[in-house]
Formats: C-alpha cells, sequence, structure tokens
C-alpha cells in the first residue's frame, strides 16, 4: 500500500506533500514523541495529534511513511516549513486513532 493508495482509500486531506508512492507497511498510534521515537516501526503511518516542529523531527528518525494527524488537530506553520524541508508527508483526517487505524489495518 502506498501513501497516495492510504490518502484515495481513506478520503485523507494533503497538508504537506512528498513522496506519495512510499510504501506503508504498518500503522502507529502515539503522542508521546520519546515513546514514538523509540518503537514507531519504520514505513509506517503515525497516527498523532501532533502537530508541531517536534514532531517532524521524530518522524525523521524513525522514518515513517508518514503522519496522519488525527480528529482534525492542527498543524502549526513552523511544523509545515520543517516538514517540506525534511520530505515528510503529513495528512489530516476528521477519524480518531482507533477507528483510523483499524481501517489501515484492513488495507494493508
Amino acid at each position: 500500500m502506498t501513501v497516495k493508495e492510504l490518502i484515495e482509500k481513506l478520503d485523507l486531506k494533503i497538508l504537506v506533500e512528498d513522496d506519495l508512492e512510499r510504501e506503508v507497511k504498518d500503522c502507529y498510534i502515539g503522542d508521546l514523541l520519546s515513546w514514538v521515537m523509540g518503537r514507531a516501526p519504520e514505513d509506517s503511518a503515525w497516527l498523532t495529534v501532533m502537530g508541531n516542529i517536534n514532531s517532524i523531527a521524530v518522524a525523521t528518525l524513525a522514518d515513517v511513511s508518514c503522519i496522519i494527524l488525527v480528529e482534525n488537530a492542527a498543524l502549526d506553520e513552523e511544523a509545515k516549513n520543517k516538514a517540506e524541508m525534511h520530505g515528510v508527508t503529513i495528512l489530516s483526517s476528521d477519524k480518531n486513532s482507533y477507528s483510523l487505524a483499524i481501517k489501515i489495518s484492513e488495507l494493508i
């Protein structure tokens, strides 16, 4: 499954676009950044409400395929600029983490 396919099948909104052909092999839910940094699987879709600059650093270190901000969580401007600079795709959904993770699990 690619990021592009996730966007299409889950009706996700693109906030920052980078490599939409990147493969998504897993899903990870977490908001405690230090926890996510050490545990999120590479090539996963990371579901969070953390739309700040620190989440961009964590996404880069963990090498996730994309960040999905759940429940329409906001992405601040500084984070958006940093994501564009570092090639981090950020998506948005109005769904909560649980229901979105179930759908992702069914797709991958």
